[in-house]
């Protein structure tokens, strides 16, 4: 597992615990709302790390 992949895999965490919190994330949504948002996360870091910077 790659750096990036474990810091998407972290904010991922993050994320799910704070809606866990807040009541938008039930043990029966759980699986389906954690591979939803790491894959948005993952789609956005790497369509980022794509573009050429603009220096």
């Amino acid at each position: 597992m790659t750096s990036i992949d474990e810091q998407i895999l972290r904010a991922t965490k993050e994320i799910i615990v704070k809606f866990i919190e807040v009541g938008r994330v039930s043990p029966t949504s759980f699986d389906e709302s954690f591979k939803t948002i790491y894959q948005t996360i993952s789609e956005s870091v790497k369509q980022t790390d794509r573009k050429p910077s603009q220096e």
